[in-house]
């Protein structure tokens, strides 16, 4: 293949997002290049003064079924597939009087934007690109002639190359381009394929497609040595993905997981609620009348560990929360909505990261979530799980105050953002401590003990905050230490998801206890 293929003579332009669409129209005119095209893309260039020649003009044979037939001949894809190295293929082009296309610039059917503002069936159907595709992948294969553009953004890309090679673009453009392409069709094709499996309710097809949008190359991934970058997946749910970033450094690898977690979390509760994580952990979430309330209530639970932490909130950030945050180091601040005095308030701490989303996503609303293994992926539904308090069932003696149901419900809400082995104690609408990601039930209940211990020291208060508190666990007691190691620290009830086969055992031990224990029949393991 040569460097350089021959000067573009004749390109033809098919778009549904018309983002710089005329001065790319008016930069090929200029060159001499004759441009081919159909309905509004060829609309759109007259009206600003370039000319263009009808693609059934070229063809000779009209655009028929409302659109669905006419970029589907002979003379388009002949132009666009033909090598023009090769003598039969250029004997073929003369005998049945096909022009070679040299430049193609096609962007699909806006089918996955379709499909995002809720339209029925039959639009998304009819917003599914056949004719694009077809092209699109017809010119990547012939790239060594031929280029294409799929993306807006490459636009400038192919203007500085044209204009660097005397009209014509480098083999190291075209392969580019022609991978881009490839990747385009793939996940058009992919989004096409999760709608058809949604439409026909069948969550795990026999083929499943993942396929995102890079938005953001990154210095590292949670390593320096490891190379990383953020794909978009085109889903509107608010979050990190969908977030202005108001100030602040670039976002790192661990940021955008963090963040990404502990906005999350905020969403669970409908109260005015501050989650504080680290390590893609909380260590410390409250709910509280205002923001400013809520964020002392979550600090004091861990302060040493939320130094340098990811704070969520889940109402319109304003001045006195920020105020309150501004004393300690951040990493990320993220909120639907910031107040016009809170940035200012912010923007003292140049190097915070300060990230508004618009809105908060539905914890109930459906979803997957997907892990790489070596060789494969495990694919699996949000964990959407709620509890209420109609959802509980008394196990022990004792039945609880509606303050420890309350509280309960709050501290399993929690949990379920927790690394397994999980344990939360909650008092009073607010974390307590938290027992997080070991291999032992009983160590996360007595290191979420521990926190609160060094907690209270360190806020001058007389006993730890989890006496009199009430403990969490994200699945069930196996065995009835670790229930009594949350009543030697303090707790006096408890919820847990029940289902083990020595329940009876631990509900015994409650009893002795004086506990009170609720049992959900809902577990929340988070690896």
């Amino acid at each position: 293949m040569t460097d350089t293929a021959p000067a573009i003579r004749r390109a033809l332009i098919s778009v549904s997002d018309k983002s710089g669409l005329v001065d790319l129209a008016k930069f090929l005119s200029g060159l001499g290049v004759e441009i081919l095209s159909t309905g509004g893309t060829a609309k759109a260039m007259r009206g600003a003064g370039v000319d263009v020649i009808d693609v059934a003009d070229h063809t000779g044979f009209p655009e028929m079924m409302d659109g669905r037939v006419k970029t589907l001949h002979p003379k388009i894809h002949g132009g666009i597939l033909a090598r023009r190295s090769d003598s039969g293929h250029l004997a073929a082009m003369a005998e049945h009087d096909i022009g070679p296309i040299d430049l193609l610039v096609v962007n699909l059917y806006p089918f996955e934007a379709t499909v995002a503002a809720g339209a029925d069936y039959e639009t998304c159907v009819e917003n599914i690109d056949i004719g694009g595709p077809a092209m699109i992948r017809s010119a990547a294969k012939n790239h060594e002639s031929v280029t294409i553009v799929t993306d807006a953004e490459d636009y400038a890309a192919l203007i500085d190359d044209m204009t660097a090679n005397d009209g014509a673009t480098s083999v190291a453009l075209r392969r580019r381009l022609a991978g881009a392409a490839y990747a385009r069709t793939a996940a058009y094709d992919a989004a096409i394929g999760r709608w058809f499996a949604e439409q026909n309710d069948d969550p795990f097809p026999r083929r499943f497609s993942l396929s995102g949008t890079r938005a953001q190359p990154l210095r590292y991934g949670e390593n320096p040595h490891q190379n990383a970058a953020f794909y978009a997946t085109g889903d509107n749910r608010p979050g990190v993905a969908t977030a202005t970033q108001v100030q602040g450094k670039e976002l790192s690898y661990n940021n955008l997981n963090d963040t990404d977690a502990a906005f999350e979390l905020a969403a669970e509760f409908d109260s005015p609620a501050m989650a504080i994580i680290k390590h893609a952990n909380p260590c410390g979430v409250a709910m509280a009348d205002n923001l400013a309330d809520a964020y002392a209530m979550a600090l004091r639970c861990d302060p040493v560990s939320a130094f340098g932490g990811i704070i969520a909130v889940n109402r319109r950030l304003d001045a006195a929360a920020a105020e309150a945050m501004k004393d300690i180091f951040l990493e990320v601040v993220i909120a639907p909505e910031i107040t016009a005095e809170a940035k200012a308030i912010f923007a003292a701490k140049k190097n915070l990261r300060v990230l508004e989303t618009g809105g908060m996503p539905d914890p109930a609303a459906p979803g997957v979530m997907t892990k790489l293994l070596s060789g494969g992926f495990l694919l699996q539904d949000r964990d959407a799980g709620r509890i209420g308090a109609n959802d509980l069932k008394v196990v022990t003696k004792r039945k609880p105050t509606e303050q420890e149901v309350r509280d309960m419900l709050f501290a399993f809400t929690v949990g379920k953002h927790v690394k397994s082995n999980a344990i939360v104690y909650a008092r009073d609408g607010a974390t307590v401590g938290i027992g997080a990601g070991q291999m032992s039930r009983v160590d996360s209940s007595r290191i979420a003990a521990r926190k609160s211990e060094d907690a209270a020291e360190a806020s001058g208060a007389s006993e730890a905050l989890v006496k009199g508190s009430v403990v969490a666990s994200d699945a069930f007691f196996p065995f009835a230490d670790g229930l009594l190691a949350a009543a030697e620290a303090g707790a006096t009830a408890v919820i847990q998801p029940g289902g083990s086969i020595r329940d009876e055992e631990v509900i015994a031990a409650a009893d002795d206890a004086g506990l009170a224990m609720v049992f959900t029949g809902m577990r929340h393991f988070r690896h």
